[in-house]
């Protein structure tokens, strides 16, 4: 018996991290149903959500000023979340340019900030985007070329991390989102992904659906997407910069946050996951949302059925591996609190960090602890 718990938990973590790869990379194989992309331009409304971003927002709207695509059909709007600091002084300096500044009073969060600010775009396709995010030249373009196919109605574009001090929880992220990125590109390759990456993505205006405040808009509002009939479209061509946190207790931090608003959005979006009717849309939050949430509970489990397998060579080998995966990660936090990046332990410690704010996720979730707003990190 004890020996097939520990072989079920191995499934279980087996699946989630390679397993659903490898399925959704066979399926890719003889499933693959591509997205018509054309050199289209189209009226964009880009959307950028700020909340006290005094320190970034000139460098962000010169960015977003200097992307190439045709001028007049881009407007640009910051939606500022009633920032307390010089935000709102500095997008007025840009006002002479075409930036057209919505200030939300009230502090009502980023969902509800960009609900109230939809509803007064006119682009046919908005864009949304994070005061923190700098994007490559030609991502409007890459982004609004798969429009071209009427059955596409949301496309996300693709993070690429720096991490300009070394901190390894910053490498651990840099890792973790190109393996995010494959699994995306390999989904929208058979169908669909099921998902947004926050500071890139974009939907048609007449298919956005204004969500609750205390929902994560770029999963909520895809799902919003796919359950009209829609296809979200990854497009890994599309690029946005990010500088990757730089303490783990920002990750950890950031992390709750974002998963505990994620458990909320599956909750409300819970019908998808009737396989009946969303086949494959249910199998891919099944396999790569909900189960990687379970995994925070799987691997303590893991850890004791296997001390009551200890006597045989093979069992006692794979003890030593978790022990010494999570000495690395507690090593890794040791250093990472004194201010040393050393890159050796990135992968353990992002790994536990990300779990350990998952299994703090769920119980927020569980005694009904919501987030709606968001305080600047950087």
């Amino acid at each position: 018996m004890n020996e097939l718990i520990f072989w079920l938990l191995i499934f279980i973590i087996f699946y989630t991290y390679v397993g659903y790869s490898l399925v959704i990379l066979i399926l890719s194989l003889f499933l693959h149903r591509p997205v018509k992309k054309e050199a289209i331009y189209p009226q964009v409304t880009f959307l950028i959500t700020a909340y006290n971003e005094e320190r970034s927002i000139a460098a962000k709207l010169e960015n977003t000023l200097d992307l190439d695509y045709p001028r007049d059909k881009l407007e640009i709007i910051v939606a500022s979340d009633a920032s307390t600091d010089e935000t709102d002084e500095v997008v007025r300096q840009f006002q002479k340019r075409g930036v057209i500044l919505n200030r939300v009073e009230g502090r009502l969060g980023k969902t509800e900030t960009q609900n109230r600010t939809v509803a007064m775009a006119t682009g046919d396709i908005i864009i949304f985007s994070d005061a923190t995010t700098n994007y490559k030249k030609d991502a409007i373009k890459k982004i609004v070329r798969n429009y071209a196919d009427p059955r596409v109605g949301a496309v996300s574009g693709r993070y690429e991390y720096v991490n300009p001090t070394g901190a390894a929880i910053g490498l651990g992220t840099i890792l973790f989102w190109k393996y995010e990125n494959l699994i995306k590109g390999l989904q929208t390759r058979i169908q669909t992904i099921t998902g947004c990456c926050g500071c890139i993505y974009s939907a048609r205006r007449d298919l956005y659906e204004p969500l609750p405040p205390d929902i994560i808009s770029d999963l909520v509002e895809p799902l919003k997407i796919l359950e009209k009939g829609y296809r979200i479209s990854f497009e890994p061509e599309a690029v946005a910069y990010e500088e990757t946190t730089e303490t783990t207790q920002e990750e950890f931090s950031m992390r709750v946050r974002v998963i505990s608003r994620g458990m909320y959005g599956l909750w409300y979006m819970r019908r998808l996951f009737n396989p009946f009717n969303y086949r494959f849309i249910a199998f891919q939050l099944f396999s790569h949302k909900a189960l990687r949430w379970m995994v925070p509970f799987v691997l303590p489990l893991l850890l004791v059925s296997n001390f009551f397998l200890i006597g045989q060579a093979f069992y006692n080998i794979c003890l030593i591996i978790q022990v010494i995966f999570y000495l690395g990660a507690a090593l890794g936090y040791l250093f990472d609190r004194r201010g040393k990046k050393l890159k050796i332990f990135a992968l353990p410690l992002y790994y536990c960090v990300v779990n350990s704010a998952s299994m703090v996720a769920f119980f927020h979730t569980i005694v009904g602890k919501k987030s709606v707003i968001w305080e600047t990190a950087r």
